[in-house]
């Protein structure tokens, strides 16, 4: 008798490259829709084992929420797709293969496709201005929000025991550059930051600080219009924020920050928020792009490529209400592309029509400051405490997690009734070597690696949330 030997079939492999919102709502969806089909698997493939809420990032950096409260595990997301924590080094289209490197001696690892979603985001755009990648921070990951808290608080510190006036007030002032809404929520966040925590550092006063926003337009938050524009402008110019518009930073020292049109700043500190670009790793591809953007059709296709898909910042998505035109890389906009994205596929694998992306932007909402905030709803403008209170409520409700968003409003409800802790926890960049012993025994000799400054009373770190050192793109 002869046992005949059947051979199992292939599983279809749908890889998604990109941790952010495109990606993770992609590999959400894709789960739900394909729970049935034992013949397909989904990868994710991310620079981190979690998903960062890039909205509430400037939260962090003044100290209104805990590290930890707005992120999510990628795992605790995701339960039937596989989470492949890395770097993406190389897409090979014509093979239909990626590399990525993982882990501390970046090994190598070949992870072959069926279909492609490529969604890895923007980086931050310095515009080749010398100096700026090793000087300025920036404001798209977890760890940018901790280093600038870190540096604030470094800097009322070292300003308080300086005697110096002229170094005093270039550790006092603070310059964050870009009037889009990343540059507007940071230096509000900033200020209001930096001015509750005057009150336990003796030797300095409000009359000390400058903090400032420049801005290369006429009005700032464009997005939202000229009327809300002015409305935060003067909002920021009460507390305290002197707006620089028409005029771009040129340069920077470690010292100084010099305008296009030759004002000179005494600072350290400078936030650059005034560009992004997209990956690039999406140049290479052999593929239409826009200015670095991958080119797709309605459908989020690439139209030479039928198994590669992008969505997200890195994608030129084709408004069809509007020929010629892209729909915004914005958070809403990559949330509902990954949602359409994760349809097609499925649609494909199922022998079905997919169906061409169409989205309007429902509205657009940022917070200033002192639970004050500006917001324009379906073509509506609101402004004050109640445009905050539609911030909070909008970015809480698309919070995952039910326990984040506890712990987010848990937060929210503790900053109402006490002071903001001042305590920096950052990274120093010549302690991440973990695979020397040494390395490893000196570094938790000294906190792990991270420096701690607490202040306020009661003040504590949790050394849960202060050992967080990956980073993720941001919104």
């Amino acid at each position: 008798m002869i046992a005949r030997i059947t051979r199992r079939p292939r599983k279809k492999r749908i890889v998604i490259l990109g941790g952010g919102f495109g990606g993770v709502y992609a590999a959400i969806h894709l789960e739900k829709l394909l729970a049935g089909q034992h013949t397909v698997e989904i990868c994710l493939v991310s620079r981190d084992n979690f998903f960062l809420f890039t909205p509430m990032l400037h939260e962090i950096a003044a100290s209104d929420l805990e590290i930890t409260n707005i992120i999510n595990p990628l795992r605790k997301l995701l339960h039937k797709v596989e989470v492949l924590v890395g770097d993406v080094n190389e897409i090979d289209l014509p093979n239909k293969r990626v590399l990525i490197l993982r882990g501390y001696r970046n090994e190598s690892r070949q992870v072959d496709y069926d279909h492609l979603v490529i969604a890895l985001g923007s980086i931050t755009n310095f515009h080749n201005l010398p100096g700026f990648s090793e000087l300025a921070l920036t404001m798209k990951s977890l760890p940018d929000a901790i280093r600038l808290r870190a540096q604030i608080i470094r800097h009322l510190e070292e300003a308080n025991s300086e005697c110096n006036s002229t170094d005093r007030q270039s550790l006092l002032t603070f310059v964050v550059a870009g009037g889009g809404f990343a540059g507007v929520e940071t230096v509000a966040a900033l200020n209001d930051f930096v001015r509750e925590a005057l009150p336990f550092y003796p030797n300095l006063c409000e009359d000390m600080l400058r903090v400032m926003l420049v801005h290369s337009g006429s009005v700032i938050l464009p997005e939202l219009g000229e009327s809300l524009g002015r409305y935060t402008q003067e909002v920021l110019a009460r507390r305290g924020v002197e707006v620089q518009l028409n005029t771009r930073v040129k340069s920077m020292t470690e010292n100084r920050v010099f305008l296009v049109d030759g004002v000179e700043i005494p600072s350290r500190t400078l936030v650059w928020t005034a560009g992004t670009a997209p990956n690039p790793l999406t140049v290479s591809l052999p593929c239409a792009n826009e200015r670095g953007r991958i080119r797709v059709n309605e459908f989020l296709r690439i139209p030479d490529w039928p198994d590669v898909w992008a969505v997200g910042d890195c994608a030129f998505v084709p408004d069809i209400r509007n020929p010629g035109k892209s729909h915004p890389p914005t958070a809403q906009h990559a949330m509902r592309q990954g949602k359409v994205v994760a349809r097609n596929i499925a649609a494909v694998l199922l022998g079905r029509r997919p169906e061409p992306f169409s989205f309007r932007t429902i509205g657009l909402l940022a917070s200033i400051g002192r639970r004050t905030g500006v917001a324009r709803i379906f073509g509506f403008n609101f402004s004050g405490f109640f445009a905050w209170w539609m911030w909070r409520t909008v970015y809480l409700s698309k919070l995952p997690g039910l326990d984040k968003k506890i712990r987010v409003a848990f937060d929210w409800t503790l900053d109402l009734l006490f002071p903001k802790d001042v305590c920096a926890v950052y990274d120093f960049d010549h302690r991440r070597d973990f695979d020397n012993q040494n390395h490893t025994r000196n570094a938790l000799g000294n906190n792990g690696g991270y420096g701690v400054t607490a202040h306020a009373p009661g003040a504590g770190v949790n050394w849960s949330h202060a050992l967080v050192r990956s980073a993720s793109p941001g919104r």
